[in-house]
């Protein structure tokens, strides 16, 4: 048996914000997961949804997962963009038809995932940042 807790959910991913404190967040998830990935274990019991029993197919999936999301938050910078800016460019697990319809809640959940995403990348040299006024902009490595 595995106790996952949130570290590793069936049918959803734990929120992988951006932290001051870390300097990669995503990258230390995604190294966390590997660890866990080849445990042999019959059944996954997880804090939240249900239980199941094929953690490395799990684990598998959500590495894609984020892969996909660093390749939108890649493409969505065609010029230097905040987080705030890149975020409506990333698939989320949410219904609706306009970024202005997601809750303000949501939408502070989805920015803190893209500089979470954006740091990964800035941290593979993929992109790079810059500072004015207290702004962040990302924008592609050439």
């Amino acid at each position: 048996m595995f106790f996952s807790g949130d570290h590793v959910l069936t049918d959803i991913t734990p929120n992988i914000t951006w932290w001051p404190f870390l300097e990669d967040s995503l990258s230390s998830y995604l190294q966390s997961l590997e660890k866990v990935e080849n445990l042999n274990v019959k059944l996954v019991l997880p804090r939240h949804r249900r239980r199941w029993s094929d953690l490395k197919g799990r684990v598998e999936e959500i590495k894609r997962h984020h892969s996909k999301r660093l390749q939108e938050a890649l493409l969505a910078l065609d010029r230097p963009k905040t987080a705030w800016e890149v975020a409506p460019s990333i698939t989320w697990d949410l219904v609706y038809n306009s970024w202005d319809e997601v809750h303000v809640i949501q939408k502070w959940f989805a920015v803190g995932e893209t500089i979470a995403h954006l740091e990964h990348l800035y941290n593979k040299g993929l992109v790079d940042k810059k500072e004015e006024s207290g702004v962040i902009k990302y924008f592609r490595v050439s």
